[in-house]
């Protein structure tokens, strides 16, 4: 009998942070693209002009870091990401709750955000030109907009997806509405709005590239436009790199916050 229960799997168990072995595992993939990135570059198989060799954009990314100018293009970027992602996840929050918790408010609000959301957001930079000039709103403005609506979907999905069976125990031990919402609904609705805000920082990123294209005198976006006018691939490279890195912090970042604000949460972690 002992041994059949010793084959049965695990019990789940919460989300651990990443052991060493598991670090060593997730570097071995961008690892072996950099090598081949390189010897396809040493052997002349990828022309300069159209891909720098990885040790050319290292060298220009210190060259940069050195002269200040890459620092300087990055803080800009990250406050307009910052402004463009805090409007929208404010936005996105204050829709979501109220349509996901009452059922008028969804008829409502619901109709007209599905409807936004099915507009390609970069199609909208005219239009945001003629309605708010050419300088940081429409970039901070497109920055918003694409982040709001995967917020607002995850964190709906999440308020709609908590059992009845949850409410209705919660009810029979005296909870009224308002202890519901804030004991009951939304917390169960945060593991869903969390995933709803590591796609809005992914769509962040995407949108600042082409929206620091749009009159820019300084970003990221602007540096890597600037260099595909002098042919400038290793330039552009740090730049898609910066932003990537950003992308894997910021999403790393969030999934500190899971772990630390889900600590309750038992969940299938993997084997």
């Amino acid at each position: 009998m002992a041994s059949n229960i010793s084959l049965l799997p695990r019990a789940a168990t919460s989300p651990r942070p990443p052991g060493q072995a598991q670090r060593l595992r997730r570097a071995l993939g961008p690892l072996t693209v950099l090598l081949a990135w390189q010897a396809a570059s040493y052997l002349g198989w990828v022309s300069p002009r159209v891909l720098a060799a990885p040790s050319t954009v290292v060298s220009t990314g210190w060259q940069l870091l050195s002269t200040g100018e890459l620092q300087n293009h990055l803080l800009v970027s990250l406050d307009r990401v910052t402004r463009g992602l805090g409007i929208g996840v404010a936005v996105g929050l204050s829709l979501a709750v109220p349509a996901g918790l009452f059922r008028l408010c969804e008829d409502l609000l619901d109709p007209p955000l599905q409807m936004l959301r099915t507009l390609p957001v970069l199609a909208l930079v005219p239009l945001f030109i003629l309605w708010f000039g050419i300088g940081e709103m429409p970039k901070i403005a497109l920055v918003a907009l694409g982040t709001l609506f995967p917020v607002y979907l995850n964190t709906y999905a999440g308020i709609r997806s908590i059992d009845n069976k949850l409410i209705e125990a919660a009810s029979t031990m005296g909870l009224g509405r308002l202890g519901l919402i804030t004991h009951v609904i939304l917390p169960g609705a945060l593991p869903q709005a969390l995933v709803g805000l590591r796609y809005s920082l992914g769509v962040a990123w995407l949108i600042l590239v082409v929206s620091e294209q749009i009159n820019a005198t300084a970003g990221i976006g602007y540096m890597m436009t600037n260099a595909r006018e002098f042919l400038r691939t290793d330039i552009i490279v740090v730049g898609l790199v910066v932003y990537s890195l950003l992308g894997l912090g910021t999403d790393a970042l969030v999934r500190v916050v899971e772990r630390k604000v889900l600590s309750w949460r038992v969940a299938f972690a993997g084997r």
